[in-house]
């Protein structure tokens, strides 16, 4: 067995914060887009937000230049807690050549399995950070407002009135939609860069460690951009809609009935509004993540002497 390094969940968390700083008011910007329109019609509704660079300047205008970070706080918690238990595990597997072939090399299906195993157990954890995040980042004034408004002042304010309203088990209402969120996202983007920066290692000429991280962590954050968009809408309306008041959502009952309810009123389409915020995020907060995280361990390994 493996010696477990907990200093790896430490640093594929604190990659992961510095990259949400940067990327955050792409992700507001997605929640807004992922909202509007709920369950209605294309052409049916009015679009406040119509455009990636449009809707940052109507966010702005609107809300203010700190409108942009709304949720950032939520965020912030919701990266280091998923990125931790993600990356950690998945780069004890690697350490332990649990990701290669019996020949030596990557395989795929095995970077996919931890990388998705990694990123079930953070986000299985992480997802009371994710409902308060997505409250808090849909919040607008009325002119631009789309999707349930949840009347929290803060992350501390939304944990004590969820837990008052509807106990332990509100924090964790819509758990189950993080599961296919993280097993299409977190699985197909690392196994992408593990066996990416398995290839660029083999075939070509590129000596420095930056560059191969940068190039693998590009391509691994295309792959799970276009892996994580249906699921994450879905996660986005199951978490973001209103409850009764026995905490029951008022629009779906879970994943399937909010899948089939948003193709049926909205399209295939409803299930990838926000695409291009998703992408322009997730590529650029991808890439970070894993290059931070690439060079920390390698950093920590020349300090600690590990090979």
């Amino acid at each position: 067995m493996p010696v477990v390094q907990y200093s790896d969940f430490l640093l594929g968390g604190v990659a992961s914060m510095g990259a949400t700083i940067f990327t955050n008011p792409l992700e507001v910007i997605k929640t807004r887009i992922q909202l509007q329109g709920e369950l209605a019609a294309r052409g049916t509704y009015v679009e406040p937000y119509r455009g990636i660079f449009q809707s940052l300047i109507t966010v702005a205008k609107h809300d203010g230049i700190t409108g942009l970070q709304k949720g950032l706080v939520p965020a912030l918690y919701f990266q280091f807690v998923l990125n931790a238990f993600r990356l950690g595990i998945y780069n004890c597997a690697v350490d332990a050549g649990w990701t290669k072939s019996h020949g030596g090399k990557e395989s795929f299906g095995r970077n996919l399995f931890w990388g998705a195993t990694g990123g079930l157990a953070g986000a299985v954890l992480s997802s009371p950070f994710f409902m308060i995040k997505t409250h808090l980042q849909s919040q607008a004034v009325k002119a631009i407002a789309v999707g349930h408004q949840h009347p929290h002042t803060g992350m501390s304010h939304a944990f004590k009135e969820i837990y008052r309203a509807h106990g332990f088990s509100g924090l964790y209402r819509g758990v189950l939609a993080t599961i296919p969120r993280a097993i299409l996202g977190s699985g197909g983007q690392l196994a992408t860069f593990g066996v990416t920066k398995d290839m660029i290692r083999r075939h070509l000429d590129i000596k420095n460690p930056v560059w191969v991280s940068l190039l693998a962590g590009m391509l691994a954050g295309s792959v799970m951009a276009m892996t994580i968009t249906p699921p994450d809408v879905i996660a986005t309306r199951l978490f973001n809609q209103g409850v009764d008041e026995k905490g029951k959502g008022i629009y779906y009952r879970g994943v399937i009935d909010c899948c089939i309810k948003v193709v049926k009123a909205e399209g295939i389409y409803g299930l990838y509004k926000g695409f291009w915020a998703t992408y322009l995020r997730i590529g650029p907060h991808a890439t970070l993540v894993l290059m931070f995280f690439d060079q920390m361990i390698m950093y920590k390994t020349k300090l600690t002497g590990n090979a």
